[in-house]
């Protein structure tokens, strides 16, 4: 089932997310819908608060980047159940970011290029990986959807000042999408 995506100004999204127990209410059926409602909006990564669930669960498919001639990285299609960030190195570089529930902005995030994460997998089993490039920097813009952090808070100052009118009218659900958005 497609859910709706909680938009920009959405109390959720700025509020950290709570630990999923294993006995979670049809948590399969949850992640199924989860998948479902980010294929059909197009993305490439989708966190729990998101779709108005404040719980530490998000999930990645970069495969579907697999094609893209600037990433030379083979893509995973992952979900990630109460992530820890352990390590994040290397040096940081820049790249375009956008977001579900921040439609038709984009702005340049710097963010480090190797992630060592601690993690569930969807059958409840400790994972403890190491993530680069494309890889990392998805999963590090879901994991801040989690801590109640989005990446327009990132952008630098001139930049966040240019879009400013435009989360402005997404949080009055002036936007044109093409997937269902609430909004407040």
């Amino acid at each position: 089932m497609i859910l709706p995506i909680y938009a920009y100004g959405s109390k959720i999204l700025k509020k950290k997310a709570a630990e999923v127990e294993q006995d979670f209410p049809e948590l399969a059926e949850l992640i199924a819908n989860m998948w479902e409602t980010m294929y059909n909006a197009n993305g490439v990564g989708l966190a729990a608060p998101q779709i108005g669930q404040s719980i530490r669960l998000f999930l990645v498919d970069t495969s579907q980047l697999d094609d893209d001639e600037d990433n030379d990285e083979k893509g995973i299609k992952q979900v990630f159940i109460n992530a820890e960030k352990l390590e994040e190195s290397g040096e940081a570089w820049l790249y375009e970011e956008g977001c579900l529930s921040i439609p038709k902005i984009r702005g340049d995030v710097s963010r480090p290029p190797t992630l060592r994460l601690r993690y569930l997998n969807e059958k409840f089993e400790m994972c403890e990986t190491t993530f680069e490039g494309v890889n990392a920097r998805v999963i590090q813009h879901e994991y801040d959807h989690i801590e109640g952090k989005l990446f327009t808070e990132q952008l630098k100052p001139v930049r966040r000042r240019l879009v400013k009118r435009r989360l402005e009218n997404i949080k009055k659900g002036a936007v044109d999408v093409d997937y269902p958005m609430r909004f407040r």
